[in-house]
């Protein structure tokens, strides 16, 4: 690679860096082409891009980033995961796939501009999604307000109630 391609590259991964809310480093050593192909397909419908790049230009692309303390970490071969959306679907993705196989092996990671380490990003895939948290945050908040219109409802029901059985009374006695 000549020199202009190499600041193009570390130009458009300083732009990726700065802009994605997790990065996760995996080492990858063993892997085969089709098993790389098939865990850059399970994260892409998380809208995840695994990159692979030499470790000395990603630690010219992670100067002046929230990242740049995983410099530390670029030790052998790595696969850098960046994410912008859902931070919790890539880290599932990965880590489930790391359990199948075992070759490959999480590193370290940010998320929005905080390292995390192996277990943090074990922990963050045992989170549920975004979608499933809104909508258990929706269900609390119905539940709420039916709970509520249960309570103010009960003196009126209880009235009409009352009225319902005079009638019923005064129908029996005629």
């Amino acid at each position: 690679m000549d020199r202009g391609t190499k600041e193009k590259v570390i130009s458009v991964l300083h732009e990726k860096v700065q802009n994605a809310k997790l990065i996760v480093l995996a080492n990858y050593s063993g892997l085969s082409v089709e098993e790389i192909t098939t865990l850059r397909n399970a994260l892409r419908k998380s809208d995840t891009e695994l990159r692979v790049i030499k470790n000395t230009l990603f630690e010219i692309a992670l100067k002046g980033t929230d990242a740049a303390a995983l410099e530390s970490y670029l030790n052998g071969p790595l696969a850098i995961a960046l994410n912008n959306g859902d931070v919790v679907e890539p880290a599932k993705a990965l880590v489930e796939f790391a359990k199948k196989n075992a070759k490959l092996e999480v590193v370290a990671g940010t998320l929005e501009g905080k390292v995390l380490t192996e277990e943090q990003i074990r922990a963050l895939a045992e989170l549920p999604s975004r979608d499933v948290l809104l909508a258990k945050l929706l269900s609390v908040m119905v539940g709420v307000q039916t709970s509520l219109v249960t309570v103010l409802s009960a003196v009126p029901r209880g009235f009409v109630q009352v009225l319902d059985g005079y009638r019923v009374k005064k129908e029996n006695n005629n």
